[in-house]
């Protein structure tokens, strides 16, 4: 397994832990692949019925990651978005029960994979943004209005609010808070015990959500695919930064 990904099994749950808290477990290029690689394999375990992703450090995952953004092409960072709503529809319609455990901040992308799972684990220090629409990508908003309403998450996204986790519980987004010290000790005191066979419960899944990846997908490349996309991600991030030099808090990723 790659450093930026750790992994292990606690009962007959897989923890997947993003590894890189130095960059408050953004989501570069490297670290999506590396997720979307791990997932796939524990899918694949028989002797696995629950997954949790966690992050490093003080945040769960800051979004997507802006280090060296000026080099990169359109096309490559429309790749990257791409890669990204992929790992969301492959959480989506897992065939296991999927579990995020926010702390910090669960940001941008880092928000999107945790409304995309079924347990929905916040800390009190917790926050969550959705910033993508200020630089004009649509990703993770269907998911995000099945958890919270259309008319919650269309105030979240365009204003680019800063959520609690009293309001992510309250609104629908989070499933509990909890003050569990880690995600393991969360699996091993208060993960619900599965009931059903992994096969009835990969059927009860399928019965119960559409599958719309393709809509999805197509929602997110007309959005991003407007030229100017980098320019666009670079005065956002620019923005960002000079807003927190005045001290307010801002979300530089997204």
């Amino acid at each position: 397994m790659s450093a930026l990904i750790s992994r292990k099994i606690v009962e007959r749950s897989a923890i997947v832990e993003l590894n890189q808290p130095e960059r408050g477990n953004a989501l570069s290029v490297e670290m999506v692949r590396e997720l979307r690689y791990a997932l796939q394999e524990v899918f694949a375990d028989q002797n696995v019925d629950t997954v949790a992703i966690s992050g490093a450090g003080r945040n769960l995952c800051t979004g997507f990651d802006l280090a060296g953004l000026e080099d990169q092409s359109d096309g490559d960072i429309l790749l990257r978005f791409v890669e990204i709503e992929l790992l969301l529809s492959e959480i989506w319609h897992a065939p296991i029960r999927t579990a995020a455990f926010a702390t910090g901040r669960t940001w941008g992308a880092g928000a999107d994979i945790f409304a995309a799972c079924d347990f929905r684990i916040a800390k009190s220090t917790a926050t969550f943004r959705f910033p993508g629409a200020g630089f004009g990508i649509v990703l993770g908003t269907r998911r995000l209005c099945t958890r919270v309403g259309e008319t919650t998450a269309r105030r979240w996204i365009a204003a680019n609010e800063e959520i609690g986790a009293g309001e992510a519980r309250s609104a629908g987004l989070a499933t509990d808070l909890t003050e569990r010290e880690s995600v393991e000790s969360w699996i091993t005191a208060d993960l619900p015990k599965l009931t059903v066979q992994r096969a009835t419960l990969n059927d009860i899944y399928r019965a119960s959500r559409p599958d719309l990846r393709d809509q999805d997908l197509a929602s997110l490349v007309r959005s991003a695919a407007a030229p100017g996309l980098r320019d666009r991600i670079v005065a956002y991030a620019n923005s960002a930064r000079r807003v927190g030099a005045s001290g307010r808090r801002v979300a530089p990723d997204a």
